[in-house]
């Protein structure tokens, strides 16, 4: 029998129902107090259908914030709002894991309390504007993390996984990727440290495995995947080797047995990018392996065939498709997503695409 999306799946102790994984999608959302409401109950219930939905990428802390209205895990409303978020997927038969963030310098100081500067591995400004609630800003150059302050930084995963578990999550997703904290001190172009969290290979994925320690000290290795994303320029970040990095992080994540190593294959906006090797990135981690970015049904089905990736995770599909798994099973045509609604705003291109 030909394994594909449909057959079912264990990653860690989470058993699904399907290989087709909802993408984290920041939708900027979230009610007063940056606490999920109504309408974001209702946005991932439909979409339950999923084998694994991965929220929106979720703030640990007052500083981990850089864009308007994203949902957080630090505060008691914000746990009960999100516990009402997972009783209705959970009632719908669905499982569901909360993404980790912490945006790092891509943030700016109108969103952070005090008007605090964002923080970093380095003082480097980046490239580019940040969404406010003033609208669009330059970026200002961020204040580097003081060795005595990461514990701290650290704790706040923990917390912030704690919090999760409150809220019901199956598990949690430690977002490592697409240009914020964890992937700045990943990578040597926003990484100039002159610490045990600089220089080396080893030296920059201190902070990811530290973080992935605590977290899993908390919920367990079987409730835990990784998400990077080595290619990905998104918020003017780039590595100078991103293949010997990332085949060493996959390495050195490896032991812990998470449920999952999920990966961007590439980058979002479609520059010039250098090659890159996954699926020897792949073999470096033993593992459930989710891939992610531009896959379409036909694609996954037959990378899953191949042994290339043991799941994939649709964004864009998932927002135009609250029923993407009926959809994909009858081999139906899916909806047009609206990208002037992606961000921000009311239940329209939120909650109100139609199904079959």
């Amino acid at each position: 029998m030909t394994t594909d999306l449909f057959s079912p799946i264990n990653i860690g102790s989470i058993a699904l129902k399907n290989r087709i994984v909802m993408a984290p999608l920041t939708r900027n959302r979230a009610g007063e107090g940056n606490v999920p409401g109504k309408m974001n109950v209702e946005y991932y219930a439909q979409r339950a259908s999923a084998g694994l939905i991965i929220t929106e990428a979720t703030p640990v802390s007052e500083m981990a914030h850089g864009y308007p209205a994203t949902p957080g895990i630090h505060t008691e409303a914000q746990i009960a709002g999100w516990k009402q978020v997972v009783d209705a997927v959970h009632d719908r038969g669905g499982k569901i894991v909360l993404q980790l963030w912490h945006v790092g310098r891509i943030s700016h100081p109108s969103l952070l309390p005090g008007n605090a500067l964002p923080v970093a591995p380095s003082a480097i400004k980046p490239a580019g504007q940040a969404f406010t609630y003033q609208g669009l800003q330059d970026f200002v150059t961020p204040r580097a993390l003081e060795l005595a302050e990461i514990p701290g930084i650290i704790e706040e995963y923990a917390q912030a996984t704690r919090n999760a578990l409150a809220a019901g999550f199956d598990g949690v997703e430690i977002h490592g990727a697409n240009g914020y904290l964890l992937d700045q001190f990943l990578r040597d172009g926003t990484n100039k440290r002159t610490d045990q969290y600089g220089g080396s290979m080893e030296n920059r994925a201190r902070l990811l495995l530290e973080v992935t320690q605590a977290v899993v000290n908390v919920a367990g290795a079987d409730k835990v995947g990784v998400r990077i994303s080595p290619l990905n320029p998104f918020n003017d970040i780039a590595d100078s080797n991103p293949q010997a990095m990332f085949n060493h992080v996959a390495e050195a994540l490896s032991p812990f047995g998470l449920a999952y190593l999920h990966v961007v294959e590439g980058g979002m906006g479609g520059s010039d990018l250098p090659d890159f090797d996954f699926i020897a990135l792949r073999e470096h981690f033993d593992g459930p392996y989710m891939a992610n970015l531009a896959y379409t049904r036909d694609k996954a089905n037959a990378a899953i065939a191949a042994g290339n990736v043991d799941l994939v995770a649709f964004g864009v599909p998932f927002i135009a498709n609250p029923d993407l798994v009926e959809r994909f099973a009858k081999g139906a045509p899916l909806n047009e997503a609206d990208s002037s609604s992606f961000y921000g705003g009311t239940e329209k291109g939120y909650t109100d695409y139609p199904t079959l």
